[in-house]
């Protein structure tokens, strides 16, 4: 039987109705099913477009992932990509960063335990590879000419990129501004008087990136000449606002490398960066590799960057420090400030422990988790502390807080978990095993079926499932005060022998300075089929 045409002006009250709904409920199933009916029954994509925004935003801002996201961010990019095929450039940027805000909210990759580009992320950014206007932001727009070596005779200039944050760079300038042969200078996108300015505003760089934004791209290219003139290779820290506006002035032959961490992979800077005036592409771990090729159309694109693999650069030696014997029963958390952190599956395992052996305590290192972030991250806060408050009555937590003095504060620690989704490479938990604390890592659920993850870039016996094989492992190695030291000895010795500074900065050499830039990378063709793998 035929069902009656309702029209569009209808149905959008029909779903405005649902979207009053959805935003006051916290289960809200009625309401979503009659705003993707109604959704669905609009023919005007423009009105559909806007529909199902508004609803999508509605249950972010409750702190739930929307039912319809995928449907939602998708018929925005049509919206984009109607303005883009009529010619209205800033038009277009505007709808695609829209959608690009939708489908990057930190409700679905950020304060929550799960993310749908973990899950799938070929499959999540499939509408960014069909969509017109997604494939104008990341169309190569080249440079006049490839990266050329500095004259013979004269020293290498390198300068130094970030956007307020040198917390990963400091070793490695340091390493250069010593140097010989390099000539250092330094960059912060955020803090200098004439770029700082100019490095704001997602909407204008994709405005710009898309043709529009003629002056914004005129100022850039008067305050950002100066720097790629005098440099011969630019080294850009985090994947994010200062890659973007970097590339959007042709590099000429100054050679670009940007290092991407983790964050980024959970953002909308990588879709904005254009890949083809990027020389060489960072990563800091093989799966964020992986997963980032799978997700980034312009990463298996023609005009991609060569991949590189590189540990993060940390001087460990200062971690080398002597522990008490009641060290041992001790376990340390370093970084508790965000869920993806999972603070809630360490208090599990010392549960667990202090069922066999109320000497079991839990140091936490880091900021507190802030539930001010929004919905999501405070309902989870909510249970944490719920769970924490009970352990801290018995006595068996105790916050360290943010400290200047790591290193003395994991003087204290016998056993240093990762108790995270996912991480990149986890700084905290390699410092804590320099120092000589037992590591225990979860198998990061994010990457745990991906051919790579904690398993492949810490040693198998480091790594458990479930906390009760976290606890096992705790009670093991620490069963006696020579069992535990041996194993502190050991996993510092691995530590220092894979992650110090003294042996990862061979390969920044390699890949900055030597003529044969290949650092654990495949080259392009093995990055082409990592993506096709994944799709």
């Amino acid at each position: 039987m035929p069902t009656p045409e309702i029209p569009d002006e209808r149905l959008a009250t029909i779903a405005q109705w649902a979207i009053t709904r959805m935003s006051r409920a916290e289960r809200p199933l009625v309401a979503e099913r009659i705003l993707g009916a109604a959704g669905q029954r609009v023919r005007d994509p423009r009105i559909r477009a806007d529909i199902l925004m508004d609803g999508a935003e509605a249950r972010l801002a409750k702190g739930h992932v929307p039912r319809h996201l995928t449907k939602a961010y998708t018929a925005q990019l049509q919206r984009a990509d109607e303005e883009h095929a009529a010619g209205r450039w800033a038009a277009a940027g505007s709808e695609a960063t829209r959608a690009l805000l939708l489908a990057y909210h930190r409700v679905l990759h950020v304060d929550g335990l799960s993310s749908p580009l973990a899950e799938h992320p070929d499959r999540f950014t499939g509408p960014l590879r069909r969509s017109r206007a997604a494939k104008a932001l990341r169309r190569p727009r080249g440079r006049r000419g490839a990266a050329e070596a500095p004259p013979a005779g004269r020293r290498q200039r390198m300068l130094f990129v970030h956007h307020d944050n040198d917390n990963f760079l400091r070793p490695v300038m340091e390493r250069y501004a010593d140097h010989p042969d390099v000539e250092v200078r330094v960059l912060d996108t955020a803090a200098d008087p004439v770029v700082g300015p100019l490095a704001k505003g997602v909407t204008r760089i994709v405005q710009r990136a898309m043709g529009g934004q003629v002056a914004y791209g005129k100022e850039l290219e008067a305050a950002l000449r100066p720097h790629l003139d005098w440099a011969d290779t630019v080294f850009i820290d985090w994947c994010a606002m200062a890659a973007a506006v970097f590339t959007l002035v042709d590099p000429a032959d100054t050679r670009i490398v940007v290092r991407l961490h983790s964050y980024e992979a959970f953002s909308l800077w990588p879709h904005i960066v254009d890949f083809s005036r990027v020389d060489d592409l960072i990563f800091v771990s093989e799966h964020l590799r992986d997963m980032c090729v799978a997700a980034v159309p312009a990463l298996k694109e023609k005009g991609a960057p060569r991949l590189h693999v590189v540990d993060n650069a940390v001087e460990l030696a200062p971690f080398a420090r002597p522990k008490a014997d009641d060290a041992r029963f001790t376990l340390g958390l370093v970084g508790v400030g965000q869920v993806a952190k999972d603070p809630r599956w360490a208090l599990e395992v010392l549960r667990l422990l202090r069922e066999k052996d109320e000497r079991y305590r839990l140091h936490l290192i880091g900021s507190p988790m802030d539930p001010g972030m929004g919905p999501a991250a405070a309902r989870y806060h909510r249970d944490y502390a719920r769970e924490l408050a009970r352990l801290e009555a018995a006595g068996a937590v105790r916050h360290i807080g943010q400290t200047p003095d790591v290193p003395g504060a994991l003087s204290e620690v016998g056993v240093i978990l990762s108790s995270s989704v996912r991480e990149s490479w986890h700084l905290g938990l390699v410092e804590g095993a320099a120092s000589g604390a037992v590591p225990v890592v979860r198998d990061w659920p994010f990457f745990a079926a991906q051919p790579h993850g904690a398993r492949a870039l810490f040693p198998d016996s480091w790594v458990v499932a479930t906390p009760e094989e976290a606890a096992a492992r705790v009670l093991r190695l620490t069963a006696t005060e020579e069992d535990w030291r041996k194993a502190g000895s050991e996993a510092a010795a691995h530590a220092m022998a894979a992650w110090d500074w003294a042996h990862v900065q061979g390969d920044f050499d390699q890949l900055l300075l030597a003529a044969d830039r290949a650092v654990c990378s495949p080259d392009g063709e093995a990055a082409e089929a990592l993506g096709k793998a994944a799709e």
